[in-house]
């Protein structure tokens, strides 16, 4: 680290030298991971480039109406760039998709029917799908009120796709197969491309007609192709997240083959409405520079990531992934044991970011969850996940979910920050 900035993180901003060494020995480390990582991200800023500049985006795409939102040119344009993006052949990007479970709500309940099956086969869904899905809640419109059957094929111990136990699980009643991308609140990897495309084959093999879906959730930008170019039919995930660059007020996406996203509009709006109303209120501008913006963002996050792997298990802590292992999602996952370590580490992360550092983030009743959940994220736009951010049920074995950071040096200071707060309470491993 260069001295001014070294300087100025010791004398003025509290950190010890102690971290410092434990972070400059990290970076090091993994610094000739990042030359692969520019790459990927070149290579996507360049794919959105392109998807711009065939849909001739221009001012007047920035502009916005009132009441229903008919012919809205700024709407239709951002979702041919989504399209373009994603090699789809439609998609819905709106505001009023309030998050990345309600795309997946609409998503399912849009395309299932009555008597349909659902199969989960990355094991146990994202903990507020449970009660969409019915595994948990009564009351609420699930979709086992409904009549739509679930089950779910746990992953391999190597956290693989369990291809053989899902060929026994599928059925005629099976109507789609899902795929969580993201570890979600798990102690897994991420699902890569490679793996999403192999499954995708494996299931339209067994029945071309049963829908691949996938969670895509903290994974746009990882890679240099999407699930839908290599199989999958339909796709869904937030725009606060990776593919909002961090401008996206609010929103999300749903992209994939025009039938099933045509039955998803109906679920959104209403039957025989579908897309064709929707008003943007004036978001198009945000969301379309976001996603200009979001390949840079998301190859900072991974880096930080990274950094937070390293960092972690040089002092002895399990983390998931491992530093060196392959990435299709932005999280990273730290074993820390004790509600008080993870309640620390939190704290560390909110005192790095540069709106509400001075909050001290404590487990609340979270809607969706069913255990106290603690959230550290002083970001620019609420409970944006692309933003420095740090998260997790407090249950055994109490691991937090450290992701985000729309600059690398901030998502590095976040690391900074948690070690910092762990070793301030005496409870950093290695001290």
């Amino acid at each position: 680290m260069q001295k001014n900035t070294y300087e100025l993180l010791t004398n003025r901003m509290g950190i010890s030298p102690e971290i410092m060494k434990i972070i400059d020995r990290a970076e090091n480390k993994v610094s000739d991971l990042f030359e692969e990582l520019d790459d990927i991200m070149a290579f996507n800023q360049y794919k959105v480039l392109e998807a711009f500049q065939k849909n001739k985006i221009s001012d007047m795409h920035f502009s916005w109406n009132t009441g229903y939102g008919y012919d809205d040119p700024g709407r239709e344009a951002i979702e041919k760039v989504y399209c373009d993006i994603f090699k789809t052949e439609a998609a819905l990007v709106r505001p009023i998709i309030v998050n990345g479970t309600h795309a997946l709500t609409l998503t399912l309940t849009g395309i299932l029917r009555p008597g349909d099956e659902l199969i989960y086969c990355t094991g146990a869904p994202y903990d507020t799908l449970e009660e969409v899905i019915g595994l948990r809640g009564e009351g609420k419109g699930s979709l086992k009120e409904f009549g739509v059957s679930y089950n779910q094929v746990e992953l391999t111990p190597e956290g693989n796709i369990d291809l053989g136990a899902l060929k026994k699980a599928i059925n005629k009643n099976t109507k789609m197969v899902t795929v969580q991308r993201a570890t979600g609140y798990g102690w897994r990897k991420a699902i890569s491309i490679a793996e999403i495309a192999k499954w995708a084959d494996f299931v339209h093999h067994i029945n071309p007609h049963i829908v691949c879906m996938v969670d895509n959730c903290y994974g746009e930008f990882l890679d240099t192709k999407e699930p839908t170019e290599v199989g999958a039919d339909i796709i869904a995930g937030s725009l606060i997240k990776n593919p909002g660059g961090g401008l996206a007020l609010s929103g999300g996406y749903i992209t994939g083959k025009a039938d099933l996203v045509e039955k998803i509009a109906y679920r959104m709006t209403s039957p025989g409405i579908g897309g064709e109303c929707g008003l943007m209120f004036g978001q198009t501008r945000t969301m379309m520079q976001g996603l200009f913006l979001a390949p840079k963002a998301v190859n900072a996050a991974v880096k930080g990531a990274i950094l937070c792997a390293q960092a972690f298990e040089s002092l002895g802590y399990e983390v998931c992934p491992k530093p060196f292992e392959k990435r299709s999602d932005i999280i990273e996952a730290v074993k820390l044991y004790t509600p008080e370590a993870m309640c620390a580490f939190a704290e560390g992360i909110q005192a790095a970011a540069p709106v509400d550092s001075h909050v001290n983030p404590v487990p609340w009743a979270m809607p969706g969850y069913d255990s106290p959940v603690i959230m550290a994220a002083g970001a620019f736009v609420q409970g944006s996940s692309i933003e420095l951010s740090a998260d997790g049920p407090l249950r055994d074995p109490y691991i937090i979910y450290f992701q985000g950071g729309l600059t690398y040096e901030h998502s590095k200071f976040g690391v900074i920050k948690a070690l910092q707060s762990l070793h301030d309470k005496n409870l950093l491993k290695n001290k």
